[in-house]
């Protein structure tokens, strides 16, 4: 059985050189893209707490027209491009806030090899570190969870911030928190939708929340669309929101603030 387990290691080691060594073959086509930015709002103080970096096309085309481009032959340089061109864009706008940058976890091989050139486009850009926030979703998608625990465990390392996406869409959230407890959480917008007369959704946000107070891990919710829906997150102690409430997407450029980012005190 020992045999067999280190087997797997160095056959998994071999895999990770193969295609490490493949990353440095550049695609003959990149991918053209641009970001469009949307605020992560405290709304105990009205203000940015964050700023998700959303893909889009050069001109504001949708992401699926982009990600559909990608494929295993692009995807590490894909997803090195994103996170660079997302650091100097935000540092391009003057961006104070934390900058939240989507991975794709099948696209990094070795942790600390793949994240050479975030750090680089941080300096280059006088971009903190400390300011960048790498959240994913856990999918079917993934290499496995140990895989995404890995780098997870190794971003914390370098000094950024962590998060799972849509959590609440399906249970693999759940299982990735026992081993590993992110700094964020962002709650799935189909467990925010009407909320606030919704006394199922409600029950199970407020378990989320109470589970995540234990354990020390900060929520978001997302897809924020009424004012009830604000309301009653912000009345059960979660601050840090999300959606079309707030700001749409503005591409290249910074949302303006509104009257709805902040919730008054009772």
């Amino acid at each position: 059985m020992i045999e067999k387990q280190q087997q797997g290691r160095e056959q998994q080691s071999k895999d990770a050189s193969r295609r490490c060594a493949g990353c440095r073959v550049a695609p003959e086509h990149p991918i053209d893209m641009a970001f469009a930015f949307q605020p992560i709002v405290d709304t105990s103080l009205g203000m940015p707490y964050a700023h998700e970096a959303l893909v889009r096309g050069l001109n504001g085309e949708p992401a699926a027209s982009v990600l559909a481009q990608v494929d295993e032959r692009n995807r590490y340089y894909f997803d090195q491009r994103c996170r660079t061109l997302a650091i100097s864009q935000a540092a391009a706008l003057g961006m104070g806030s934390f900058l939240s940058i989507n991975f794709m976890p099948n696209a990094v091989y070795q942790p600390e090899a793949c994240i050479r050139s975030t750090l680089e486009a941080a300096e280059k850009h006088n971009f903190p570190t400390d300011q960048i926030i790498f959240e994913t979703v856990e999918g079917e998608n993934i290499i496995s969870r140990r895989h995404l625990v890995d780098i997870f465990r190794a971003y914390r390392r370098f000094g950024f911030k962590t998060a799972i996406d849509d959590f609440g869409a399906g249970y693999s959230g759940l299982t990735l928190l026992v081993d590993f407890q992110p700094d964020l959480i962002k709650l799935d917008m189909e467990l925010i939708r009407g909320i606030d007369t919704d006394r199922v959704r409600q029950n199970i946000v407020r378990g989320v929340l109470a589970m995540c107070r234990d354990l020390g891990v900060q929520v978001i919710a997302e897809g924020i669309e009424t004012k009830g829906e604000r309301d009653f997150l912000a009345a059960n102690d979660v601050s840090l929101m999300q959606g079309y409430l707030f700001a749409r997407p503005a591409l290249k450029a910074m949302p303006t603030p509104t009257a709805d980012w902040l919730v008054a005190s009772p």
